[in-house]
């Protein structure tokens, strides 16, 4: 890769991950979560999110295509699943899950996996983007690297907004929270019909 093309490839993941819209999101999915375990939950998923993408990057393309399962297929699924959680947070269901301290650490772990990691941070967009430029990458390991290093870089920058989205929690106060994640949610159920659209229209159905 060239150093524009590194640039670009950069910033292309890094606009589809979008961290500050993220770290609002999380927020909004952890209204009553201590800014510490909010800060573990945000480690958690951006190296689950890290591991996916790499991962993407290396056996992507060849994994999809053994399972016979396209990108448009994937942005439906990952669309659907994201917009039960955005149902969710506008009717406020996801609180009754946290029953026990015990339940609250079990909710926190599938929380990190989805929907922060897959498909908010490794969404749809960014998967296919590091399909591409392994593709665009070709054979050659010194460009693999190169690519393997652009996504780290993207989630070191997204960790710390993540972590640091509970000072925003301070400023809005409850009333201000409350509002905010059903703005969110409403926002999140719109991102997932785009998803949803997105797929179906690389399908080319009749």
């Amino acid at each position: 890769m060239t150093l524009d093309q590194i640039i670009s490839a950069f910033v292309t993941l890094l606009v589809l991950v979008d961290p500050l819209g993220l770290g609002l999101i999380l927020l909004s999915l952890t209204p009553e979560m201590p800014p510490a375990r909010r800060r573990a939950l945000a480690a958690q998923a951006c190296l689950i999110a890290l591991l996916v993408l790499v991962g993407s990057a290396l056996v992507g393309n060849l994994l999809l295509s053994l399972l016979g399962i396209g990108i448009p297929a994937f942005r439906v699924a990952g669309g659907l699943l994201l917009f039960a959680i955005a149902f969710e947070m506008v009717f406020s269901k996801r609180q009754e899950r946290k029953a026990s301290e015990l339940a609250e650490a079990q909710y926190s772990a599938e929380l990190a996996a989805f929907p922060i990691a897959v498909p908010l941070i490794a969404g749809p967009g960014s998967i296919t983007a590091c399909i591409l430029l392994a593709g665009r990458a070709g054979p050659d390991p010194l460009q693999i690297a190169i690519l393997i290093g652009i996504i780290v870089l993207v989630i070191l920058v997204t960790l710390p907004v993540l972590a640091l989205s509970s000072g925003l929690e301070r400023i809005m106060g409850v009333s201000g929270q409350v509002v905010f994640a059903k703005l969110t949610g409403v926002l999140l159920a719109a991102l997932a019909m785009q998803f949803v659209l997105d797929g179906l229209a690389e399908l080319h159905l009749p």
